[in-house]
């Protein structure tokens, strides 16, 4: 049985509740609810003008109703009087088919009628920068490979170590804090759960990590690469299947290569099918394949990768297989939605699964150095116009997701596209102002 809002807010201090909804460009709206109407609200919704946010809507349409899923309640402890929750939007008595969250639920209704779970957990890296946006918000962070450099986490040990604490506050078990490859950049991992749990926390991660940073004085940004030099900000997934009482890892087979199951190289081989496609999903913005096309950065990898591929414990590929019993997506970038970041994993892997696709050739070679000789291998996406379309020729994947959010996301992110192209940019102008 799901919380009672109502009681939760007496029994907890809570004054106001955020009711949240995630939008099909990863951005969080919510209304503010105080806790006298909150047991209300839980019943009908609280409402919106879905067009207000980027939903393929228009003004014409109904109200949209976000019904909050209690369970997924979280008191901010920065700020104990505010208690956030995920919602759902409803419209005309039906789920919002296009809703990033009601698409992962459709995928686990699909998974949990195959008999199976998907659990994961992520690495949401993040830089650390002015509050202008000009640049890393540490001036003596300078060193050209600064990843684990100990003075300059310590540096910032107020931030992050308030980051975590929130997290051991939530039960999100935290295990380790570091700073990354680039300068200013940083990344907290903590411990895996059901996908759709996963996802909640995600987005409520960003949400915290921004809030608390602002508090410093500073601004946390998940821009994929925020500055041309250095190494961007990736969100590496972690996933398995597991039963549906959570018992057996279904991924996990001693007798295995690696220790994964044959099903495990099932799910691993709809990842290598539906790869190029997914990257609509997974790296969602123009400012996605400045990433995942980069030339060398200071500290002198990329980490992203650039082909179709997986390998062992390998950093350089699309999937590395990191131990047994899991997989490690290395593609997606810090823009990526959330929820359909899970759903686009979980509906290529049920494809994969389904149809007992094999993943081809492990390869065990840097592709960095030695990405020629990975023959066949198909290439990702150079830019986003080209993500979209294979997102579009990829027909199981636009029905896996659901017709209406395809349709929808294509539309929204063709226009982000077009705006991207009617821009201007001072590198055109110093090109080519003299021809």
């Amino acid at each position: 049985m799901s919380k009672d809002l109502a009681k939760f807010a007496a029994d907890n201090g809570v004054r106001f509740f955020l009711f949240n909804f995630t939008d099909l460009f990863g951005v969080q709206r919510a209304k503010l609810v105080p806790a006298e109407a909150v047991g209300d609200m839980q019943k009908s919704g609280a409402g919106f003008a879905g067009f207000a946010s980027w939903l393929d809507m228009t003004p014409a349409h109904p109200d949209m109703f976000v019904m909050p899923d209690a369970d997924s309640v979280i008191q901010l402890p920065w700020k104990p009087q505010i208690a956030w929750v995920a919602g759902d939007p409803w419209m005309d008595g039906e789920p919002v088919a296009q809703a990033p969250r009601n698409v992962l639920k459709a995928l686990n209704a699909r998974a949990t009628a195959l008999d199976f779970k998907m659990m994961s957990g992520v690495e949401p890296e993040f830089h650390l920068i002015n509050v202008d946006g000009s640049g890393i918000s540490d001036e003596r962070d300078i060193q050209e490979k600064p990843c684990y450099d100990q003075s300059a986490l310590m540096r910032r040990f107020d931030v992050i170590s308030e980051i975590c604490t929130t997290m051991i506050t939530l039960g999100w078990a935290p295990y380790q804090n570091d700073h990354e490859d680039a300068n200013g950049q940083f990344e907290i991992n903590w411990d895996f759960g059901d996908c759709l749990q996963t996802a909640d926390q995600h987005a409520f991660f960003k949400f915290m990590v921004k809030a608390i940073a602002e508090n410093h004085g500073l601004r946390a940004t998940f821009m994929p690469k925020p500055f041309s030099n250095l190494t961007g900000n990736g969100c590496h997934v972690h996933h398995s299947v597991w039963t549906l009482d959570g018992s057996r890892c279904l991924f996990a087979d001693d007798a295995g290569e690696l220790g994964l199951s044959d099903m495990a190289y099932n799910f691993l081989g709809g990842l290598m099918s539906h790869g190029a496609a997914m990257c609509a999903i997974t790296n969602p913005t123009v400012n996605s394949y400045k990433r995942i096309n980069a030339p060398a950065t200071l500290s002198g990898a990329t980490w992203p990768p650039s082909s179709v591929t997986y390998g062992g414990n390998n950093r350089t590929h699309m999937v590395r297989i990191p131990d047994a019993g899991r997989l490690e997506f290395r593609l997606a970038d810090g823009a990526a939605n959330p929820y359909l970041l899970q759903a686009v994993l979980l509906a290529a892997g049920i494809d994969g699964i389904e149809r007992q696709l094999d993943p081809g050739k492990r390869l065990d070679i840097d592709m960095y150095t030695e990405g020629h000789k990975a023959r066949g291998a198909k290439k990702l996406p150079l830019n986003m116009l080209d993500a979209i379309r294979e997102f579009q020729k990829d027909k199981y994947l636009n029905g896996a997701m659901g017709t209406e959010f395809s349709n929808a996301y294509v539309k929204l992110r063709d226009r982000e596209w077009n705006q991207y192209c009617h821009h201007l940019s001072q590198w055109e102008r110093d090109q080519t102002l003299d021809c």
